[in-house]
């Protein structure tokens, strides 16, 4: 059985509305080079909890190669961190 202690931690670092009524969840790790999407229905918002962090596989997560995201990404995480406990509700 995996460890937990695997897992990466990510901060939600966007969140995006697309034209078939999804909420799209971007959390990234602090240094914003790899992250995680989420997509939620926005009916279903209130029945998933939205939190400042999330722990998951590294599996999940894709590679940003841009730049400017990436710089976008780390900074972000670092003010939610700095801001928000990890399973605080945003």
């Amino acid at each position: 059985m995996p460890s937990e202690s695997a897992d990466v931690r990510v901060w939600l670092v966007e969140r995006d509305y697309d034209n078939r009524d999804l909420i799209i969840l971007t959390y990234a790790t602090p240094d914003g080079t790899r992250t995680f999407r989420k997509e939620l229905a926005v009916q279903a918002v209130d029945l998933d909890t939205v939190t400042a962090a999330k722990d998951v596989s590294p599996d999940d997560l894709a590679t940003v190669e841009d730049s400017d995201v990436r710089d976008r990404y780390a900074d972000e995480a670092a003010r939610m961190a700095e801001e928000h406990d990890p399973d605080e509700t945003i």
